[in-house]
C-alpha cells in the first residue's frame, strides 16, 4: 500500500531502467524530498537493499519518513547537504554507495507553501531558503544588492536577457517585501512586446529562478557534489542527476564527460533523458526535467581542474 503523502516524482521509469536498483545494495537519495524516488527505488531493489536519504529541509524529511515508514530499518534519513555526500556516508558508517540519485528540482511541498517565497502564485515573504538554518534570504539580495550586482545575478543564474531593466526597476521600487510585489515589478520592467512573446511563461520566472539559485548556492553545491561522486560511488555503481534548467544540465554534462574520458566511468546517457508527453500531461513540472546517468567502472577521480568550470554561486 502506498503512502498517502502527495508527491509526483519525475522520470521514475527512466531512473529505474538506467540505475538498476535491483543490482544495488546501498542506495543514496541525495534530495529525498517527499520520498517519491526513494519509494520507487526501494520497491524495485532487492529485499536487503538499504537507502540513505538526504535533505536540507527537516519538513521534507518528515514527509519522507511518513512515506517510507513501511521499509523500517532499511531507511536512514539525515538532514545534510548533498554536496557533503562522502561525509554523510561516513556518518552512516559506510565508505561508498552502489547507487546515487540527485533530483535538483524543488520539492512540490516547498513550491506550494507561500511562506517559503519560492513562487509568485501566492503572496509570501521573499525568503527562498531551502535550508531554514541559513541567514541570507532573497529579500537580502533584492533590497541590498547594488543595481549592477543584481543585474549580473539575474543574467547569470536566470539567463534573463532583460536583467538590467529588471534590476533598475527593482532598485527603484525598494523596499520590496513580498513575492507578488516583486513579480509585479519584474512584469513592469518587461517591454510589452517581449511580455506578449512569453507565451504563457510568466516574465518573473527567470528572475525568481536566479534569486533562488543564488540564495541557496545551488550551482556551487552541485559543483561540489559532482567533484565528490567518484569518491562516494562504488566501482560498478551508478549515479543519476535530474536537472531542471540549462545551467545545471551543462554542468552535469561537462562533469560526466570529463569523468568518462579518464576511463574510470562510462556514460549511461549520451543525451539527457526527458519526460514524454504522457508524463508531462500528468505532471507539468516534469516538462523541463533532464536525466543524465553514469556508471563507475574503475577507481580514479576525474582530471583535476577540468570538471566544473561553471563555478560556485556568489
Amino acid at each position: 500500500m502506498r503512502s498517502p503523502v502527495p508527491h509526483c516524482p519525475v522520470l521514475v521509469a527512466d531512473v529505474l531502467r538506467l540505475l538498476e536498483p535491483v543490482r544495488r545494495g546501498l542506495l543514496v537519495d541525495c534530495t529525498i524530498g517527499a520520498g517519491g524516488h526513494a519509494e520507487a527505488l526501494l520497491e524495485a531493489a532487492r529485499p536487503d537493499a538499504r537507502l540513505i536519504g538526504i535533505d536540507l529541509d527537516e519538513g521534507n524529511l518528515e514527509l519522507a519518513r511518513q512515506r517510507l515508514g513501511r521499509f523500517g530499518e532499511r531507511v536512514r534519513l539525515l538532514c545534510a547537504d548533498f554536496a557533503e555526500v562522502p561525509s554523510v556516508l561516513a556518518e552512516a558508517g559506510e565508505t561508498s554507495a552502489d547507487l546515487i540519485l540527485a533530483d535538483l528540482g524543488v520539492c512540490s511541498a516547498q513550491l506550494d507553501d507561500p511562506a517559503r517565497g519560492l513562487s509568485f502564485q501566492a503572496d509570501g515573504p521573499l525568503d527562498m531558503r531551502l535550508d531554514r538554518r541559513q541567514r541570507r534570504t532573497a529579500a537580502d539580495l533584492v533590497n541590498r544588492c547594488g543595481e549592477r550586482e543584481l543585474a549580473d545575478l539575474i543574467y547569470r543564474f536566470g539567463e534573463e536577457r532583460y536583467s538590467r531593466r529588471i534590476a533598475r526597476a527593482v532598485v527603484a521600487a525598494r523596499p520590496i517585501e513580498g513575492t507578488r510585489r516583486l513579480a509585479e515589478v519584474v512584469v513592469g520592467a518587461y517591454p510589452p512586446a517581449a511580455r506578449r512573446a512569453r507565451r504563457g511563461v510568466h516574465p518573473a520566472t527567470r528572475t525568481f529562478q536566479a534569486l533562488r539559485i543564488a540564495v541557496n548556492d545551488e550551482m556551487g553545491r552541485l559543483e561540489r557534489l559532482l567533484s565528490r561522486l567518484p569518491e562516494a560511488l562504488s566501482v560498478g555503481g551508478a549515479a543519476g542527476i535530474i536537472s531542471f534548467h540549462s545551467l545545471e544540465d551543462r554542468q552535469v554534462k561537462r562533469a560526466f564527460a570529463d569523468w568518462a574520458r579518464t576511463g574510470a566511468a562510462r556514460l549511461l546517457t549520451r543525451k539527457p533523458v526527458a519526460a514524454g508527453p504522457e508524463e508531462v500531461a500528468r505532471n507539468p513540472r516534469s516538462r523541463s526535467a533532464k536525466l543524465r546517468a553514469i556508471e563507475k567502472i574503475a577507481p580514479g577521480p576525474p582530471r583535476t581542474g577540468e570538471a566544473h568550470r561553471d563555478g560556485a554561486g556568489p
